[in-house]
């Protein structure tokens, strides 16, 4: 009996912790992974593409940027009405398949991403429009960055 209390404990903690780290695909978001598919959604609604290169799973700066930024109202409502989002995730422990792997290599390799979290803002084309990362000052902030370099980009 106290057998089965234990386990029944350790897979509700499980699942909990579970459910916490998953937290950035729990809001109102919908991230692609497939930067074609993106490119192709852009082109028929006229918006930039947000693609963030992230180590989901281990990096420090990318869990800041998940919880104080993409979690945040004021970037659901932003991004929803503006971007087109895109997520590259590079883990460590999260298992991959071979061909996600490789898709995402070849595309930090194509635009020579250097670190993580590193955030590309690309035309319907596949330019770069402006590259950004993590930026103090909360969502509020981050959109008007983001706003800041789109226009600088003229796009």
């Amino acid at each position: 009996m106290k057998r089965s209390i234990f386990i029944i404990a350790i897979l509700t903690l499980l699942f909990i912790n579970a459910s916490a780290e998953n937290k950035d695909n729990i809001n109102d978001l919908t991230w692609l992974n497939n930067l074609e598919k993106a490119q192709e959604i852009a082109k028929e609604k006229g918006l930039p593409i947000f693609v963030d290169f992230t180590g989901s799973d281990w990096c420090g700066w990318c869990f800041k940027l998940r919880d104080e930024i993409f979690s945040q109202e004021e970037f659901i409502q932003y991004s929803t009405a503006n971007l087109v989002l895109v997520k590259l995730d590079f883990p460590r422990d999260i298992p991959q398949t071979k061909v996600t792997k490789a898709y995402n290599e070849n595309l930090a390799r194509k635009y020579e991403i250097r670190g993580f979290p590193t955030i590309l803002l690309l035309n319907s084309n596949g330019q770069v429009i402006a590259q950004t990362g993590y930026q103090y000052g909360g969502a509020a902030k981050y959109v008007e960055h983001l706003q800041e370099l789109l226009e600088a980009g003229k796009l």
